[in-house]
């Protein structure tokens, strides 16, 4: 997930409904960390500069089962997420549900943060699945240049119409881009100097060599038929300006 997704009731949602968020922190230098307990102003002493105020632990634990019912009725579907969602915004900023999910949001990244600058493995594996995912979106907004990559309608059938056309593309990208690799892929003067980077760096999900605007043909020796309609006597004259 890019950095937009790092919220703190997404790190929430995302703990209760039993998954990891792991998003790219593109401003890992501005990230505050909270502690862990109150009474201990002084632990940690070399991350003193970035440490904040304690998580409010009572507050999570006098709203936790509300979350788990929110988080529930995500997972079920008993209630639209846009709905749910909706709820926990920055207008509703004293719900006690809300506070509750930012509280163990900001615990959540915190933990993730830790873990974030300490691994390697962990930031390569996060911005190899982003490049993926932001290569695929980009290929998306090519072939529906139409309109800009984006849906600009609230029509639930013309939405509907739209995600199907881009589906049969995506799926005629992918066929298409996969039988010339498999082609080229035949010729061992392509394959013997591939290695392992090579070979990872293989995708279906690439537009490039698409002209999404249809061919066009240049014959030089061919005159366009630019020649004035005969006129009339009645007909009006048109006067150019001197050059």
């Amino acid at each position: 997930m890019d950095s937009h997704g790092q919220s703190e009731v997404a790190f929430s949602f995302s703990h209760l409904l039993g998954f990891q968020l792991l998003p790219r922190l593109k401003g890992v230098h501005r990230q505050k960390l909270y502690r862990p307990a109150t009474g201990t102003p002084d632990a940690y002493p070399a991350l003193q500069p970035i440490l904040t105020r304690p998580i409010d632990w009572v507050l999570i634990a006098q709203q936790y089962d509300k979350m788990v019912r929110y988080a529930t009725a995500l997972r079920l579907g008993t209630a639209a997420a846009a709905d749910i969602l909706r709820r926990f915004t920055r207008a509703n900023l004293q719900h006690p549900t809300y506070r509750a999910l930012v509280e163990l949001g900001k615990a959540l990244r915190t933990a993730f943060v830790c873990r974030y600058l300490n691994s390697l493995e962990l930031r390569r594996e996060i911005h190899e699945g982003l490049n993926v995912v932001e290569n695929w979106n980009a290929a998306n907004g090519f072939i529906l240049y139409g309109r800009g990559g984006e849906i600009a309608t609230n029509r639930v059938d013309d939405q509907e119409a739209t995600v199907l056309s881009l589906h049969l593309q995506q799926n005629c990208l992918v066929y298409v881009n996969t039988l010339m690799i498999q082609r080229v892929l035949g010729e061992p003067i392509w394959v013997k100097p591939m290695g392992a980077a090579e070979r990872r760096g293989l995708t279906p999900l690439t537009g490039g060599h698409v002209n999404p605007y249809g061919a066009f043909r240049l014959d030089m020796t061919t005159r366009l038929p630019l020649d004035l309609p005969s006129m009339s006597a009645d007909s009006p004259q048109l006067a150019f300006p001197a050059v």
